[in-house]
């Protein structure tokens, strides 16, 4: 968090929250009430200002005001840079990833240091160079065979990414939030206004 945050937490403890107002779609993009969120500066200061609570709920951190975040996906979505390392949609590089999962559509899911984070559209590529089945690269016949397995099955597919392996497992976008452990579509707690 910002040190401006911070400080404004402590002027100001007991500010309610705010439900529903906040989205972050597929792709990695704030909205307002359902409205794309496009100018800069906005979303400058939201990208610091991003985290998560102990119930898996993500929020943006408004000053004394918490902001919790629908999520059309996952709370993270991963992007390449120009050299090919990933970045989340707030700016920070993955420098780790502690479990890989395929879902139904083939983007890759990863549990990142940062939280978890999808892999979709454009930047795939990144993915299908690290992705092997056995000691040869991903092909056609290996991807359909991983994609068929239920969720939650170990898959054939192995990631080779920073240094590290990890298996593949098969997990389903709506067992995701389970799996992965957030809330898509955060709601107050008891005794929370």
């Amino acid at each position: 968090m910002e040190p401006w945050v911070l400080r404004a937490l402590e002027k100001w403890p007991d500010v309610p929250a705010l439900f529903g107002w906040l989205g972050l779609d597929r792709r990695g993009r704030w909205r307002i009430r359902g409205e794309l969120i496009s100018r800069p500066q906005i979303i400058d200061t939201l990208n610091p200002n991003y985290a998560a609570d102990a119930q898996g709920r993500w929020y943006f951190q408004n000053g004394p005001q918490r902001g919790y975040v629908t999520l059309e996906s996952a709370p993270l979505v991963l992007r390449t840079d120009g050299e090919d390392r990933l970045l989340t949609h707030t700016g920070l590089r993955v420098e780790q990833a502690r479990a890989a999962f395929l879902d139904q559509n083939g983007a890759l899911w990863l549990d990142t240091e940062h939280g978890p984070a999808v892999l979709e559209g454009d930047d795939l590529h990144w993915a299908l160079a690290r992705l092997y089945a056995g000691a040869a690269p991903l092909d056609e016949e290996e991807l359909a065979r991983a994609l068929a397995l239920p969720s939650g099955a170990a898959s054939a597919l192995r990631l080779e990414t920073a240094g590290c392996t990890l298996p593949v497992t098969r997990l389903d976008t709506g067992d995701a939030p389970a799996q992965l452990g957030f809330v898509r579509d955060p709601q107050p707690l008891p005794g929370e206004a």
